[in-house]
């Protein structure tokens, strides 16, 4: 490409320089300026199209490169959203573990993802699982070209994207699926038996379903379709917090003898909120990234109207939330009508890319009543989640990913046969491996004294709030 711009530039300077004007059409030069400027018409006509086709072609690999860059860091950011969620849902003496729980997951996912989870997923996927190569890297053209080999910058700008910008967008992904795990089981599970199993899960569990759909295998083969993800990323975090939270079992007096519920309230109430607002902020990043181009008018009107269902989904979530929780509740509900936010957002995730604008408002109001039923639900078997995430994400996710056959065209029985399998897979493995977890000498839950006085104390030795006098707790 800088070869062609300086060679059209050389003949321009040749025509100054020499006195050789086109616009001078006297004595002998006249036949040579003619001849010049010909030369530079012709030069128009051939290479400067070919100059500009290669600067949209490397301007596309920039734009789509620097997209995933920022679209995944507006996903990471759902990490502190989901920390402000579950420290401020829990009670204050448990408050520092969770943070410790979310940096770790986070970190856990990039490691993991890093050394097997990106090729299982995505490297040489024929139909059940990718290659066990380790570790994901530079592809070797881009390296000779950060060396300083220019010859090596078409072979890289043919790929589209930088690999390791895709690599870090998918990353931030498999990080929000262990996100949904750890609020479910907040206050009981053992510390070093979650990273084991966030280990896993983001090292085979996810990076297998994520093979059989994004990946190119039978699941995408069939015709499955989940744009962003309610069934990939939500619904897997999902199951894998239900398998967990069967295991674990629920807090001590959360479900009384005579089948009635304690009330555990929120310990930071604007941190909740604070944390949904973050969420819904980074689902942008979540859902418009997902278009996986930034390289033309068709990408940013796609872009548009999928962070404007984004939108829409979640304020019709919220609102039917709202509406639902006094009569199923008994009262306005603050925390199921924030999660109504969260399950019109992972609702609207599998299709976001539809141009029937409303129903992105359908579909998110009744992800905001699914989470309302599915809290009551929960209360019902005595599944103890603290967060309310199975709701939001795995029952709300199921829903959006069937609302694909009604929005998207989505094939009814592709989707259902994609719902069951992933859901059984997932749960299967997860429930084996907290099982294991919960027989071993480490065991998965902490013990009951350690409960009574909270994991801060006695799993950190620091407390969230040291200047408030704990309260001892009763089961009224």
């Amino acid at each position: 490409m800088r070869q062609e711009c300086r060679s059209t530039r050389g003949i321009v300077s040749k025509l100054t320089f020499a006195g050789l004007s086109p616009f001078r059409f006297t004595g002998r030069s006249r036949w040579r300026t003619v001849g010049l400027v010909l030369v530079f018409t012709l030069s128009l006509v051939f290479v400067v199209p070919q100059a500009y086709a290669a600067v949209t072609a490397e301007t596309q690999f920039i734009l789509n490169s620097f997209s995933f860059l920022i679209w995944g860091a507006l996903v990471m950011w759902m990490c502190a959203g989901f920390t402000m969620l579950e420290a401020g849902s829990v009670r204050t003496k448990n408050a520092s573990v969770i943070c410790l729980k979310n940096i770790g997951l986070y970190s856990i996912a990039g490691l993991t993802y890093y050394l097997v989870g990106y090729n299982l997923m995505y490297v040489d996927v024929v139909s059940w699982v990718g290659s066990f190569a380790l570790p994901y890297s530079t592809t070797p053209e881009e390296i000779a070209l950060l060396g300083g080999d220019e010859a090596a910058a078409e072979a890289v700008i043919e790929g589209g994207y930088s690999t390791m910008s895709d690599w870090f967008f998918q990353m931030v992904f498999v990080a929000t699926t262990a996100s949904i795990v750890s609020g479910t089981l907040a206050e009981r599970v053992k510390l070093w038996s979650f990273f084991i199993f966030i280990a896993l899960l983001t090292a085979f569990i996810y990076p297998v379903i994520g093979s059989w759909t994004w990946g190119g295998g039978w699941l995408s083969q069939m015709g499955f379709q989940d744009f962003a993800g309610s069934t990939i990323v939500h619904s897997t975090g999902g199951w894998a917090a239900l398998a967990g939270a069967m295991i674990v079992g629920a807090r001590k007096g959360k479900f009384r003898a005579d089948g009635s519920v304690k009330v555990t309230s929120p310990s930071n109430v604007p941190a909740v909120t604070l944390g949904v607002f973050i969420l819904w902020l980074g689902w942008f990043g979540f859902n418009g990234g997902s278009q996986l181009a930034l390289s033309g008018a068709i990408d940013a009107v796609a872009l548009s109207n999928i962070l404007a269902n984004t939108n829409l989904a979640a304020a019709a979530g919220v609102l039917a939330a709202i509406t639902l929780s006094r009569p199923i509740m008994g009262r306005v509900d603050l925390i199921t009508s924030l999660n109504g936010a969260i399950a019109g957002l992972v609702a609207i995730t599998a299709g976001p890319d539809i141009v029937d604008h409303y129903f992105a408002v359908i579909i998110g109001a009744i992800g905001g009543a699914i989470v309302v039923l599915g809290v009551k639900l929960l209360e019902i078997v005595k599944v103890d989640d603290v967060v309310g995430a199975v709701p939001a994400h795995l029952f709300a996710g199921v829903w959006g990913t069937l609302a694909v056959c009604i929005a998207a065209g989505g094939d009814p029985g592709v989707q259902i046969i994609g719902i069951l399998a992933i859901g059984a897979f997932v749960f299967g493995t997860s429930y084996l491996a907290w099982f294991i977890l919960d027989k071993s000498p480490l065991r998965a839950r902490i013990p009951e004294a350690h409960e009574e006085l909270g994991q801060d104390a006695a799993e950190l030795g620091i407390e969230s709030y040291p200047e408030f006098v704990l309260m001892p707790e009763t089961d009224d």
